[in-house]
């Protein structure tokens, strides 16, 4: 018999944050034991279930009783097991391991070689006999950092665990888990049920949990309904919700029975700006705020009740009670803190340790101005403003309201800059220097902000690698790959050299302070951040062709660079996500490492240097021409002593002749191409190459055995490598 097998657990409220991932974790490891022991099919279907008070699974089509077994038990080899045809001690122990004579065993081939064997077949066990320790195993499993007891118990949960239900189909099977046999009874609601919800099939879990239990048991169908209904709701009034994805998430794990409310707050705390009243409606209370047409902060929210009245003015009106005293709190602070100027606030930096071996927050706002002032000249903007922005970007770490949220650091110090009646430029550099926070966020808006944001990153970046606090594994404690990834997106859009910006930064510090090869070992650091940034670019945009070895090639890399500490985890699983088996896009890895292999310095080339090559790779003369690089690389490699100029005049063969005057007749145009920034018709120029190259490798033996003669030989090879090479290492284009 096969039926649909429910498991449920009924606990108190669980950690809301880790609801899905415990419940993905639950099913999954019930499910794939299932499997192996062969009570469930490979592609038998699975229904995940959550709610604050249960973790349940659903899978269709499992056995009451496991199929026989055939069991194949293999032991020493026929050479062996039998000497002048008398048993060994070897073979004669394997027979009675297996309980068995010599003469009962049979032969069989482990891949290798024949060896004796010992068949039988184990009588399927029922489910009963298996699935309490399935279950138990699934919950020590599960991804919780502290457990707890409860009660007079030794048992040990996330939550106390009130109730179990192992229904299959049916029938309860029985069981123990944590102290609770197993039954088919549950309880709803904690306040709309009835009293206790008796399962009358598995496959009936959620429907009658729906209609007795008032419980929406499926976490998506829960989180579909909240987001539905918030949308209408706000599209009713003209309005859209200010939440993201984590906080639908956050409270759908908090209800079982969601029902969508509207409420309001007093116009005058509209005052306070906006930032600061979402963060607190969001945060504090997980409360939806309402944006208008204009992206304005309404004095209207949604709120999410777990509880459903025909009257619920009692569940508004307490909401709005509490959310006064939240907002009345953010009124003040922000009142408060306009009564002091931002740049009276400095002083207090100077007993804010940054790092105890590169001072305070004072002495790293001071080294912010001049590298951001050094970085607006070179961006033609104006040094005085850039250094000004810089001067109060950390001033609001030491007001009331970034105090009670951090979030709203630099936010908050455009507001007050303002109110102080600084320039909106630097006002808005305040807030904009901390952009990209993150993977996906935006950039800082104009050459102020740029200039600002670059030096906040990199002055991180310098000093904390400089004092030997260097990235290891996934330990980065001072966030500086994000600090990297941030910078490299600046200076993707924008004019300015990576290697001279680190030197600036470097020499902004106190003599001493910073290990001497710091900004050598930093731009290593940015370039392999560098490779990886454009990897996911690349995936993303799905540019190259599906290829299996070159998916595995990728995989192989991606974990060389976590083992090698290059690479967080959480940056390969990033990357790796992409890689579906089927026919997903891979990176042509060969065309970013050709690029990279030239350790370019504008990074606002690359991506167009990045096109150029792969258009050029595309070209029919292209993998001659690269092999033609690969070889040329490897002997200029192997030569001795400096490489001197072209004589024309030891030329002893007329190949060498016609490859040094199309190289020469070629240079000029080639050269002015890459001038004008205009790199994929400079290399599409080198193409025309192609008979010359070939003709000289055919026809000519570099390593002669005249010196001057080997020498002037290698000398045309590493001028047609210099120009090939411009750009990006052909050679490494090459199959």
């Amino acid at each position: 018999m096969n039926a649909t097998l429910l498991i449920e657990l009924l606990t108190e409220e669980l950690p809301p944050k880790a609801l899905p991932q415990l419940a993905a974790s639950f099913a999954d490891t019930i499910s794939d034991e299932l499997r192996k022991l062969q009570f469930a099919a490979a592609d038998a279907n699975v229904h995940v279930f959550a709610s604050p008070r249960r973790l349940a699974v659903q899978i269709a089509g499992v056995l009451a009783l496991q199929p026989d077994q055939h069991i194949v038990k293999k032991g020493p080899s026929l050479a062996a097991g039998m000497k002048d045809g008398v048993p060994t001690k070897a073979l004669e122990g394997f027979a009675r391991s297996c309980g068995v004579s010599v003469d009962e065993l049979t032969v069989s081939n482990d891949g290798k070689q024949d060896v004796y064997a010992y068949e039988s077949t184990k009588t399927g066990e029922p489910l009963s006999a298996a699935l309490s320790d399935i279950v138990a195993s699934a919950l020590k499993k599960l991804p919780v950092p502290k457990l707890m007891r409860w009660s007079d118990l030794d048992h040990q949960f996330v939550r106390p665990v009130h109730g179990l239900i192992m229904l299959h189909g049916d029938q309860v099977v029985p069981g123990e888990v944590l102290g609770l046999k197993s039954g088919n009874a549950t309880r709803g609601h904690r306040f709309l049920s009835q009293g206790e919800v008796v399962i009358s099939h598995a496959d009936q879990y959620p429907v009658e949990l729906f209609e007795q239990g008032k419980v929406v048991a499926s976490f998506d169908t829960r989180r579909s309904l909240i987001r539905h209904r918030l949308d209408k709701h706000a599209a009713d009034l003209g309005a859209t919700i200010a939440a993201d994805d984590a906080l639908i998430d956050e409270v759908t794990a908090l209800v079982e029975w969601p029902v969508v409310l509207e409420a309001g707050f007093e116009a005058e705390f509209l005052r306070v700006p906006q930032e600061c009243l979402i963060l607190t409606m969001q945060q504090n209370q997980k409360y939806f705020p309402l944006l208008d047409g204009q992206g304005k902060l309404m004095n209207r929210f949604l709120l999410v009740s777990n509880l459903e009245a025909a009257d619920p003015s009692n569940i508004i009106h307490g909401n709005e009670r509490v959310l006064r005293a939240r907002l009345s709190d953010a009124k003040f602070f922000f009142e408060q803190d306009q009564k002091h100027r931002l740049d009276t606030r400095l002083s207090r930096l100077a007993h804010v340790v940054y790092h105890n071996k590169i001072g305070t927050v004072l002495e790293r706002v001071e080294r912010l101005q001049a590298i951001a002032g050094g970085i607006a000249a070179q961006l033609g903007a104006d040094q005085d403003r850039a250094e000004s922005a810089a001067y109060l970007a950390k001033a609001d770490l030491v007001t009331d309201m970034v105090g009670e949220f951090p979030e709203l650091q630099g936010v908050m110090g455009m507001y007050y800059a303002l109110h102080d009646g600084h320039d909106p430029e630097v006002a808005a550099a305040i807030e904009g220097h901390y952009h990209p926070r993150f993977a996906g966020d935006t950039l800082p808006v104009g050459p102020i902000a740029t200039a600002v944001a670059l030096a906040d990153k990199l002055e991180t970046l310098v000093g904390i690698w400089g004092i030997g606090l260097i990235p290891t594994g996934d330990k980065d404690p001072f966030a500086l790959r994000r600090a990297a990834l941030g910078v490299l997106r600046m200076l993707l859009e924008s004019p300015l050299s990576l290697k001279a910006l680190l030197k600036l930064v470097a020499e902004v510090f106190p003599a001493g302070k910073l290990a001497a090869n710091t900004a050598d070992e930093l731009y290593g650091f940015m370039l392999e951040r560098l490779r990886n940034l454009l990897r996911m670019e690349l995936l993303e945009e799905g540019s190259v062709v599906p290829n299996l070895a070159a998916q595995h090639a990728f995989a192989q890399e991606v974990h060389a660079q976590v083992n090698a500490g290059k690479l967080s985890t959480q940056e390969a699983g990033e990357m790796l996500a992409g890689q579906l088996s089927g026919n997903r896009p891979v990176i042509d890895l060969s065309v970013i490492d050709a690029v990279l292999a030239q350790t370019p310095d504008r990074l606002d080339e690359v991506r167009a240097v990045l096109a150029a090559v792969a258009e050029f790779k595309r070209l029919p003369e292209a993998a001659t021409l690269a092999a033609a690089n690969k070889r040329v690389k490897n002997i200029l490699k192997k030569a001795e002593g400096e490489v001197g100029a072209v004589n024309p005049a030891l030329f002893a063969e007329a190949a060498e002749t016609a490859l040094h005057q199309a190289v020469e007749a070629l240079a000029p145009q080639v050269e002015a191409k890459f001038a004008a920034h205009d790199f994929t018709a400079a290399l599409s120029l080198l193409a025309g190459l192609k008979a010359p190259v070939d003709a000289f490798f055919d026809g000519v033996m570099v390593m002669a055995d005249d010196a001057a003669v080997r020498a002037n030989r290698i000398a045309l090879l590493a001028r047609l490598s210099a120009l090939f090479n411009r750009v990006a290492d052909i050679s490494l284009l090459a199959e």
